[in-house]
């Protein structure tokens, strides 16, 4: 079993900053990519960012830019550098992880919440 813990999230004004972290624990073996997918109200769970065990990243088009994701290894962690925060960035923001190549596992999401 592998669970994830998310923290960070909160209530920030536009032009903002906040940082989330989610720690990883469980059975690990090939833990391969990590990442940070969002969901608002009324839309689809998006990815916003990715990171690989080997530190190739991936991002949305809309937080190119704006948000940095970084992941430490020793810790089976990885972090989300969220900058310039716009009201559109308000949604719950879920931690991913994926072990051995197939099987994805979830946190609990922690909310976002960008006012204008």
């Amino acid at each position: 079993q592998v669970q994830l813990v998310e923290s960070g999230g909160g209530l920030v004004q536009a032009g903002g900053s906040l940082r989330l972290s989610c720690a990883a624990s469980g059975r690990l073996f090939m833990l391969n990519s990590m990442g940070w997918y969002r969901q608002a109200p009324g839309k689809q769970r998006e990815l916003v960012a990715a990171i690989t065990s080997g530190g190739t990243t991936n991002y949305a088009d809309s937080v190119k830019g704006r948000f940095t994701i970084s992941r430490d290894n020793a810790k089976n962690t990885v972090y989300l550098q969220m900058n310039s925060l716009k009201p559109e960035d308000t949604a719950v923001y879920y931690c991913n992880a994926v072990i051995n190549w197939v099987d994805n596992y979830w946190g609990q999401g922690t909310q976002v919440t960008v006012s204008s």
